[in-house]
């Protein structure tokens, strides 16, 4: 199956209906927990409606079947909530990625009214920090007047990433089902660019949140590191894409990265090391956001916090 935007639009709107009528499109906090004097709370930005093959396509299909119905996943389309990270430490309010704004999908963009259930405006915002480009993470950057949604916010973002999303040949080398997808990163970041600021892999890029290099599913993505003292969380962004096929088989090829078999290794070794360090880690696309990764007798498997 070819996925293209027209593809992924048109699954997102024949769903969306129903999803809204029964209260399935989320716009609240899923989970929270304190590390030492960081509060970090897991926001809605609504969900995802995807084609199967999106994620499978590359995997053995009897095996990756087999384990989605394990899920309780028996459909031909998958729909991921999108959990935006929420930190607050001391007299910041740090933002992990920004949603999607409201081109992208029906199903998602809820970011704006989930702040504002909690009380926060844009305005409060005072520092967005982005783990990739893509556009459940970063459409959300515009406001419907095409200004910066977060207008007080310091920006940042690893210097690999943007200049990958700013590249002029990326629109013709990412291929036809993502080059909307660079068209719209390229957009919004210019519109941005000199609110940015840069950081390299392993950088403290503010006090307690050191940057990771997590790359495969974008050639520049960033997992971080928050850490208080004895207590720390890995938000991973997208480098562990789902609670299902990433963990039981980390290093099977999925169809959401762009560079699979980077991404494979990238995830495996991320796997071991949470499972190793029982780290807590904050997901994008996981259920609730929060959780502990547990090894398996051939795999891991997400507990959520």
């Amino acid at each position: 199956m070819t996925i293209t935007r027209r593809t992924l639009l048109q699954s997102g709107l024949a769903t969306s209906a129903a999803l809204l009528s029964t209260g399935l499109i989320p716009r609240r906090l899923h989970a929270s927990t304190r590390i030492g004097g960081m509060q970090i709370d897991m926001v809605s930005d609504g969900n995802l409606v995807l084609p199967r093959d999106f994620i499978t396509g590359p995997m053995p299909s009897a095996e990756a079947d087999a384990i989605l119905a394990r899920y309780g996943i028996d459909s031909d389309s998958l729909t991921p909530p999108c959990n935006v990270t929420l930190l607050r430490h001391e007299d910041r309010v740090i933002l992990f990625d920004v949603g999607a704004g409201t081109e992208f999908q029906p199903t998602a963009g809820f970011l704006p009214d989930t702040l504002d259930e909690l009380g926060l405006a844009p305005e409060d915002i005072t520092h967005l920090v982005i783990t990739h480009g893509h556009p459940d993470h970063i459409w959300g950057l515009l406001d419907d007047f095409g200004d910066p949604f977060l207008p007080e916010a310091q920006i940042l973002m690893g210097r690999a990433e943007f200049d990958y999303w700013m590249d002029p040949n990326t629109v013709s080398t990412i291929g036809a089902a993502r080059q909307a997808f660079a068209v719209g990163a390229e957009r919004r970041l210019a519109e941005v660019a000199d609110l940015i600021t840069f950081f390299e892999d392993g950088q403290e890029i503010l006090p307690g949140i050191a940057a990771r290099a997590t790359f495969g599913h974008t050639p520049g993505h960033m997992g971080f590191e928050l850490r208080d003292g004895s207590d720390s969380l890995m938000v991973v962004g997208d480098a562990i894409g789902n609670h299902h096929v990433a963990f039981e088989r980390p290093e099977w090829d999925s169809g959401s990265d762009q560079d699979p078999a980077t991404a494979a290794a990238t995830r495996t070794a991320l796997l071991d090391q949470l499972a190793t360090s029982q780290m807590l880690l904050a997901g994008f696309h996981l259920p609730g956001g929060l959780g502990r990764t547990e090894r398996t007798n051939d795999g891991y498997r997400f507990v959520p916090a």
